[in-house]
């Protein structure tokens, strides 16, 4: 298996200089595929980016801002981000579903001033206190009239970033490889969620660890620049001179549809994509087809149906936004619900809880480190003392429980925070706890992953009640529609006497996670009839 090993000169990763040395070695090819049958070129990117560079330039950006994006995934989102970065400023993704107090502690640490977002989501930014909203005072508005706009804050038109046919500035000093491109709000554990600074440098070298892409191939990108997957494609892509297909999003009954109408020959599939797919009938549309590879994460079922019935390779891999795809498998793996081996340049441990190396067979919290700076985040944003908590005794903390084979395989085990991970989102109990808290009836919350028929997990809520009160699920439900994100709602919830504890009066989630879905008196909101979507 091929891997990066640096030596010598920093490699060409600058996302302003790939723009032009792309248009200028193959102006005519396309470099991105759109589902509404829009392609544009090399020459094109380059025309889209500095129209909006311009635009965005005179709105006051300048080379070192922060620029937040709040778009649904599409050709605005990917011009916009590149331009923030053309200009020598920082992209900062929003997830779709954000809202309440999750938006506003983005908008707090990461201090935009100017965010560019769906004309529907001003409703959400409204929603917030005055205060909440921290320093953010231009709303820059996509897709139509934007509502009532919160008094104090600017709104502008998406004709803005059109540019009236002025050229960007040129960045006051040259951009360089480990400046800040992008931050990534990452699911928090026993806290907020952090966001991730990721270097040119570290999304270059994360890309660039998918080793079997080359300049021929055209990446399917289905998920949200807010996730490290739907970055990384665009970058990796457009550093090899290689193509990207976007579409909005996964979409069982629509998969084969999407991979022929844009070409795509490579997707990853997150979790349960690859059991909805095997689940339905068969169909002409999948072999013969475009698609000839594509990464499967976690690599938890045989993949002898997936290579019979589409016939593709599958890999295999271990990534977090932090790092750099360190752990890769070879093309169609057997050792089954390994992640692979190291890729050349990564140290790893797998080490007990004072960072002591264990032997192999035996579960610890998995270690990394890379060869070369800048390869890994250099840290969260605005929050030292969680980056020294992670990055302590010189080595990167996962946080979680792998094991290692005699041959070198790597097999992800548990996790060790409190995060729980439902159809391909990272999701904070500390976030949803807090929520649950608000609930005038509730005294006390703890939020485990509990088994899903699909894969993953599912979201329950174990709850206490006042004296004196009685908890509605169904009313729960309701009042947490308006404040989190639709995959963070709980599915189940259980109500207790008391929450087991220790003897210092931490909650013991171990318990009630073993306890799992056989306790007495849980309550699930789907067989209630509350189904929660995107639009919810």
């Amino acid at each position: 298996m091929n891997g990066l090993r640096w030596a010598g000169a920093l490699p060409r990763c600058v996302l302003r200089d790939l723009l032009h040395e792309q248009a200028d070695a193959r102006p005519d090819e396309v470099y991105a595929a759109f589902e509404s049958g829009e392609t544009w070129t090399f020459r094109d990117l380059l025309a889209q980016v500095r129209q909006a560079a311009a635009g965005l330039a005179a709105l006051g950006v300048r080379q070192g801002d922060f620029v937040a994006l709040w778009l649904a995934h599409g050709p605005v989102a990917l011009r916009t981000w590149f331009a923030v970065n053309y200009l020598g400023a920082v992209a900062v993704p929003v997830n779709l579903a954000y809202k309440g107090q999750l938006l506003a502690r983005v908008l707090a640490n990461s201090g935009v001033r100017l965010m560019v977002l769906e004309s529907p989501l001003v409703e959400r930014i409204d929603a917030l206190a005055p205060a909440d909203r921290a320093r953010l005072d231009t709303l820059v508005t996509v897709g139509g009239s934007a509502p009532r706009v919160p008094a104090g804050l600017r709104q502008v038109d998406e004709v803005a970033l059109h540019g009236a046919g002025s050229s960007p500035p040129e960045p006051p000093t040259p951009i360089r490889p480990t400046d800040l491109q992008v931050i990534l709000y990452t699911s928090g554990t026993t806290g907020p969620s952090k966001g991730v600074l990721c270097s040119y440098l570290h999304l270059w070298t994360s890309g660039h660890n998918v080793y079997f892409l080359t300049a021929r191939d055209r990446y399917m990108v289905n998920l949200p620049l807010a996730h490290v997957s739907g970055i990384l494609p665009c970058m990796l892509m457009l550093a090899l001179g290689g193509s990207i297909a976007v579409v909005e999003r996964f979409q069982t009954d629509r998969f084969w549809e999407q991979i022929r109408r844009c070409q795509a020959t490579f997707v990853i599939l997150l979790g349960a994509m690859a059991k909805f797919l095997l689940s339905q009938p068969a169909s002409a549309q999948e072999r013969g087809g475009p698609l000839t590879k594509m990464l499967l994460l976690p690599f938890d079922m045989p993949i002898e149906p997936m290579r019979e019935r589409w016939g593709v390779d599958v890999y295999t891999s271990f990534n977090m936004t932090e790092v750099c795809c360190p752990i890769m498998s070879a093309p169609n793996p057997t050792a089954l619900g390994s992640c692979g081996r190291l890729r050349p340049g990564i140290e790893a441990r797998i080490a007990d809880p004072e960072d002591f190396e264990v032997a192999d067979g035996t579960v610890g919290e998995l270690l990394l480190r890379t060869d070369r700076p800048w390869s890994f985040s250099h840290g969260y944003h605005e929050d030292p003392a969680a980056t020294a908590r992670a990055w302590r005794n010189g080595w990167f903390h996962t946080g979680d429980a792998f094991r290692r084979d005699a041959d070198g395989n790597f097999y992800f085990v548990d996790r060790l925070k409190d995060t729980i991970r439902r159809r391909g989102e990272n999701i904070s109990s500390f976030e949803v706890e807090a929520e649950l808290l608000a609930f005038p009836a509730v005294q006390e919350a703890a939020v485990v992953a509990v088994p899903s028929e699909l894969g993953e997990d599912e979201v329950m809520a174990v709850l206490t009640a006042k004296p004196g009160q009685g908890v509605d699920p169904a009313e729960l439900i309701h009042f947490l529609v308006p404040r989190l994100p639709y995959f963070m709602i709980p599915r189940y919830v259980r109500l207790v006497p008391e929450l087991p504890k220790t003897p210092t009066l931490k909650i013991e989630k171990h318990l009630l996670r073993q306890q799992g879905l056989e306790a007495p008196g849980i309550w699930d909101r789907e067989q209630a009839g509350l189904r929660l979507g995107r639009n919810t």
